[in-house]
């Protein structure tokens, strides 16, 4: 009775793999229509069983045509979910070896480079690749040493989709963990991500250095420029995690690099605030008055040293022995931008009622008038003084350079 059974298993197994052999385009798609609805969350001898322990004549056929059609997008999406029923099979190792034999990995990183393919299809290719790297350790190392993380992090950069950006990054983060011959490298990358036009993988990469960082365990200099640099977004949410990085920095060699170009980033250079040359300007365009990135960035910065200083007294200290304050003061003279002046008050206050030298330096710098209205509402500073004393804080010469002490 079993034997029939094997023989009828055998006889349909045959039948199918001969219908997808002589079958159009439109005939292979269906059978794997067919074989994903059957077959979602099957293991490797479920499968077998599936396929009369045939299946990998099946896989064979399914590599092979999609080795050969991925360039032109031909059911491409069909055949990237059947592979990774193959690839997510528990107990199915033997799959994912065959898969791996015939060149796969490379086969669906080319697939996430395309500029032709479809997000869903870049999608689904980077969801197989998870489930390679999810395999163990010497999985990861493979698909890194396929070039991976590279094409992993521009697929990131240059997607259009939100679903493919998270599949990239989980698949990064994973990457970079329990991974490590490779995880500097992977740390690497995502630095390079920093400074893309995406400002959602700008977010993604920042949140994700977060995690990446503490499994590295150091610091790279080259992450201070362009993390510096986001702090230019007009999306809080880049801004968010670019501070949230800074923070956890702070722990690292970059610290003073960090706290330097904070500080020097309260006085932007003048050739960065220039406005655009008006015969750049079409007088036809209604006018938008969106700040100057530079003065974001501004604003962004002394936002950033007042939250350092406010969880640290050492790291208040350090700025304090820098131009923090005569920044500080500079910025709240700035009234190009409102929310830099405003930012500057509030982080400069804290300094003045937590560090008695920083208040007399600051008292003596604007007059007991000005002192007083600051002092009173730093948030509306900007609204209440006149044009001299903003020029009065612009032209201040505070310089504390010796060590300071806190308010007991």
């Amino acid at each position: 009775m079993g034997s029939a059974k094997q023989q009828t298993a055998m006889s349909r197994i045959m039948n199918l793999l001969q219908e997808w052999d002589k079958g159009s385009k439109s005939v292979r798609k269906k059978i794997l229509q067919d074989f994903i609805m059957q077959n979602q969350s099957k293991t490797g001898p479920e499968l077998e069983q599936e396929f009369a322990q045939a299946a990998s004549l099946f896989l064979t056929r399914l590599t092979a045509w999609l080795r050969l059609t991925y360039m032109i997008g031909t059911c491409l999406h069909e055949q990237l979910s059947a592979v990774s029923i193959f690839l997510s099979a528990s107990s199915g190792h033997k799959f994912m070896a065959e898969f791996l034999e015939v060149g796969g990995v490379l086969t669906l990183l080319e697939v996430i480079g395309l500029k032709q393919a479809k997000e869903a299809d870049k999608a689904q290719a980077v969801k197989c690749i998870q489930h390679i790297a999810n395999a163990g350790r010497k999985y990861k190392e493979l698909v890194c040493e396929s070039y991976g993380i590279r094409a992993v992090a521009e697929c990131l950069a240059k997607s259009k989709s939100e679903e493919t950006q998270d599949a990239c990054r989980n698949l990064l983060l994973m990457l970079g963990q329990g991974n490590p011959k490779f995880e500097m490298q992977v740390y690497k990358g995502l630095i390079a991500l920093l400074p893309c036009s995406s400002p959602k993988a700008q977010q993604m990469a920042a949140h994700s250095l977060r995690v990446v960082q503490a499994t590295v365990k150091q610091a790279n200099v080259s992450v201070v420029e362009p993390l510096l640099n986001l702090l230019k977004t007009l999306h809080l949410e880049v801004q968010f995690e670019a501070i949230e990085l800074i923070k956890e920095l702070m722990d690292y060699d970059v610290s003073t690099s960090l706290l330097k170009g904070l500080v020097a980033l309260l006085r932007p250079a003048k050739e960065d605030s220039l406005p655009r040359p008006e015969i750049l300007e079409d007088p036809d365009v209604p006018k938008i008055s969106a700040p100057l990135p530079v003065y974001v960035q501004q604003a962004a910065a002394a936002k950033t040293i007042g939250i350092l200083a406010r969880d640290s007294n050492e790291l208040a200290e350090k700025l304090i022995q820098t131009r923090v304050v005569h920044n500080l003061m500079f910025a709240m003279g700035n009234q190009e931008y409102a929310d830099s002046q405003r930012q500057a008050s509030i982080t400069l206050e804290y300094f003045c009622r937590t560090f008695p030298i920083v208040d007399d330096h600051v008292r003596d710098a604007m007059g007991e008038a000005l002192y007083d209205l600051f002092m009173a509402n730093p948030e509306t500073l900007y609204v209440n003084m006149n044009h001299i004393q903003a020029d009065v804080l612009i032209s201040n010469k505070v310089n504390i350079p010796k060590l300071v002490e806190t308010v007991d």
